[in-house]
């Protein structure tokens, strides 16, 4: 039974760590602003899709 409890416990954190956060990204072009919203596992990779290519002014919410 200890050995079950270890193993179920070992899959709930592998699986927590596997899952994707909802991020908003907010631009604002020659006075327009848009929201995008996309799936990312880390946070950085996050900020760095909402920086690029957009040639406004960008934040991360």
């Amino acid at each position: 039974m200890k050995k079950v409890l270890a193993i179920l416990a070992v899959a709930g954190i592998i699986g927590a760590t596997s899952c994707k956060k909802e991020y908003t990204c907010e631009c604002t072009v020659l006075g327009t602003t848009t929201s995008t919203t996309a799936e990312f596992k880390k946070k950085a990779d996050a900020e760095e899709w909402c920086e690029d290519g957009s040639g406004g002014v960008c934040e991360l919410k």
